[in-house]
């Protein structure tokens, strides 16, 4: 059993930075892959990125390629999402997730636990 906890989110400008951070409790956080989603207003929840469980394989869509990072740290239990350059087209809740299934996962419905959400706001 997982339990996920976003902090972080806000409300930035254009060009912005922020940095996610997703803590875990449970003491096999080490072996779980973990991702970041977002669900804008009306939309899907969609995949952003995942790092795996050893933290030394990563992945990411492309319009955040460059400009978001996925990184973990298995001693704080802690899973983070460093966001630069924001646009307004990153405006959304995002969630945190974890996966024993596979290594980078971008499948949804594949990820057992999930976060509450943290809410971000890009403005032009």
């Amino acid at each position: 059993q997982v339990q996920l906890v976003e902090s972080g989110g806000g409300l930035v400008q254009a060009g912005d930075s922020l940095k996610l951070t997703c803590a875990a409790s449970g003491r096999t956080f080490s072996s779980y892959s973990m991702a970041w989603f977002r669900q804008a207003p009306g939309k899907e929840r969609e995949f952003v990125a995942v790092v795996n469980w050893s933290a030394g394989s990563t992945y990411c869509v492309d319009p955040v390629k460059g400009r978001f990072t996925i990184y973990r740290d298995n001693t704080k239990n802690t899973v983070y999402l460093q966001m630069n350059n924001l646009k307004p087209e990153d405006t959304a809740v995002y969630y945190c997730a974890a996966t024993s299934r596979g290594s980078l996962i971008t499948f949804r419905a594949w990820y057992d636990y999930w976060g509450q959400g943290t809410q971000v706001t890009v403005s032009s």
